[in-house]
């Protein structure tokens, strides 16, 4: 019996990828909380894990050559425990090369262009007291997550899942879909809604959506622990 990967988690979209991941893959994990808003993620102990100082990062204690292993970034992480457990990444090249490209761009494109609209949308607002700068952002980025929906909705038009069977590029992308929070309708894009219902349904995205639910505190609100919150991930800079 392999020994529990070790998660090191909050749950954000990012996040809800490894643990809807591991969930899918039926390996036994443990998590670790990295509370973002404290700033749980400039520890010595977590860096040395994920040198770029961002969650979510995974140490698995039984690696392929016997040591344990550690990996940041979460696409890497979606790779690798694919190939452990030998699920949701297809072997032959055509295949791997379809997962791997939406992969990518969700990871290159629809990731950072969504967690853009959010900054603006929620966070950016407690930040600045004139909202008359935030107007471009906000539009800037509310768009470019609506093309991203377009990409996926093209997509989806003839075939169930992004890259041929379910796959890590699935589990990646469907976190990121959150409508209300990046000001789109998904009655806008009828394919992508359906996708997005169907891997709702799955019990293992459902299991490892709820991971450390309770944990999450909304970084928009006021207070002085919101404003500390925010500080610490807005406020960052080189050590």
């Amino acid at each position: 019996m392999s020994r529990p990967i070790e998660l090191w988690y909050w749950p954000t979209p990012n996040g809800w990828k490894i643990s809807i991941a591991l969930e899918e893959m039926g390996l036994p994990y443990e998590v670790k909380a990295v509370n973002i808003g404290a700033g749980d993620q400039f520890s010595p102990d977590f860096q040395a894990i994920s040198p770029n100082g961002r969650m979510p990062a995974i140490v698995d204690p039984d690696g392929s050559d016997g040591r344990p292993l550690s990996i940041f970034e979460s696409g890497a992480i979606l790779q690798y425990l694919a190939v452990k457990s030998g699920r949701f990444y297809p072997q032959e090249p055509r295949g791997k090369a379809e997962v791997d490209q939406w992969l990518f761009w969700q990871v290159g494109g629809l990731g950072p262009m969504a967690g853009q609209t959010h900054h603006f949308r929620q966070y950016a607002p407690a930040l600045t007291a004139d909202q008359r700068h935030l107007a471009y952002g906000v539009r800037r980025y509310t768009d470019e997550t609506n093309r991203l929906y377009g990409v996926l909705d093209r997509r989806l038009a003839d075939r169930e899942y992004v890259a041929g069977e379910y796959s890590i590029a699935d589990m990646a992308i469907w976190p990121w879909i959150l409508p209300p929070l990046q000001g789109q309708d998904l009655a806008d894009f009828p394919n992508l809604k359906a996708w997005h219902a169907r891997l709702g349904d799955r019990p293992a995205v459902v299991a490892g959506r709820a991971v450390g639910d309770a944990w999450r505190r909304n970084l928009g609100a006021a207070g002085k622990e919101a404003e500390q919150a925010r500080k610490l991930l807005f406020g960052q800079r080189a050590r």
